[in-house]
């Protein structure tokens, strides 16, 4: 739309930056990971190291001809960046291109006996089952006696800080929050989110989930505490339809953290219960719409999943991934208004995101001068920030 601001493309060709830092360090790392954590086949092996040297010194290679979704990644831009560097593509393509890639070569799309096995699922498990979710979950029993807008409050911020959630269960800090001098926080709506939830127990609440494990847990207590107040009628919760980033949530994802709180105690167990009967009834919907891997941002979605967001009373989009994809995976200006640049999505949307890449939108003049005399430019990805941003 011609009314909507524009700012550079993201890309990885330049050294010394974040973009880079991931396409030249963190993708090896990965493969090299996924090659330890299985017992993988030679012909699995030897796919991975192959993936490894093209992903860091030539060019992009289109899928094989038998591939299932080859026709759709030649409309999400395979044929267009084919023979061209992996550093000088958009880097959100060439991001979400080697998960895609890396799937291929595990064997996951099949057919054979590695068909459907998750290359991640080890670390998601460990991450789920470890004593720091325990904690986590016991500190919901404190909340229990809490007015609901607190306890609704403090869920929020659960979910706004995945596996820093532990922030968002302790309410006593949040004065002191208001008075840092680089809050935390660099910008919150979350009083405009409210409203958008309503009390009636008959708007449908759309949220976009981000990663698997300790951090798809409070995303669940959230959208669970919401069903049981009557804040929201129903749920549909957004997955991955395949392993995406390492840790993105997939419905299987969904399956293990239902499990790990209803095996719990106390109110933890509670909202598990209230959860599996929510999707057992249909009040809680999940989708694994294929667009939800794909390597384009949420201007470019297709029909029925504008549909599906245009019906809700409001869409929550989590994460720092998705967050690029909704307001575009651009080099903007900080102050550059959220509304505007989410002016396409067809209803009101909420972003809770934890800062942890180059692109930010929405920041006062004021807040972007404190962070960058305090750290520079690091407070965009080091994950210490977070923002609560809402276009009505």
């Amino acid at each position: 739309m011609s009314d909507i601001p524009t700012a550079p493309l993201i890309l990885g060709n330049e050294p010394g930056t974040f973009p880079h830092g991931v396409l030249a360090e963190r993708h090896p790392a990965i493969i090299r990971q996924v090659r330890e954590a299985f017992p993988y086949e030679p012909g699995q092996r030897h796919a991975l190291d192959a993936l490894l040297t093209e992903c860091t010194e030539g060019t992009i290679q289109p899928l094989p001809a038998d591939a299932h979704d080859r026709e759709r990644w030649r409309t999400w831009g395979m044929d267009a960046y084919a023979g061209r560097s992996w550093y000088d593509v958009p880097w959100l393509w060439s991001e979400s291109w080697f998960y895609r890639r890396l799937l291929h070569a595990v064997g996951y799309f099949g057919p054979g006996p590695w068909q459907g096995i998750d290359p991640f699922r080890p670390s998601k498990l460990a991450e789920l089952g470890s004593p720091a979710t325990d904690e986590e979950l016991a500190a919901l029993d404190d909340l229990a006696g809490r007015p609901e807008d607190e306890r609704a409050r403090a869920l929020l911020h659960g979910s706004l800080w995945g596996n820093r959630a532990d922030l968002g269960f302790r309410l006593s800090a949040e004065g002191a929050e208001e008075t840092a001098a680089v809050p935390a926080l660099v910008a919150d709506d979350s009083e405009r989110l409210w409203p958008l939830l309503g009390t009636s127990g008959t708007g449908t609440l759309c949220l976009v989930a981000d990663n698997a494990g300790r951090e798809l847990v409070p995303d669940l207590l959230l959208v669970a505490h919401l069903l049981a107040c009557g804040r929201i009628g129903r749920a549909v919760l957004h997955v991955k339809p395949y392993p995406y980033y390492v840790s993105d949530a997939t419905t299987a994802d969904v399956v293990d953290a239902l499990r790990r709180l209803t095996d719990a105690k106390g109110a933890a167990a509670e909202y598990g219960r209230g959860l599996w009967a929510a999707l057992s009834d249909g009040r809680l919907t999940l989708r694994a719409h294929p667009f939800s891997c794909s390597p384009l941002p949420y201007e470019e979605m297709p029909d029925d999943l504008r549909a599906d967001f245009a019906a809700a009373a409001v869409t929550v989009v989590k994460g720092d991934l998705n967050y690029r994809r909704l307001v575009g995976d651009r080099y903007w200006p900080p102050a550059t208004p959220f509304a505007e640049v989410t002016g396409y999505f067809p209803g009101p949307v909420a972003a809770l995101r934890t800062l942890k890449s180059d692109v930010i939108t929405g920041l006062t003049a004021d807040t972007e001068a404190a962070l960058v005399a305090a750290e520079g430019q690091r407070w965009r990805t080091a994950g210490t920030h977070a923002l609560i941003q809402v276009r009505t």
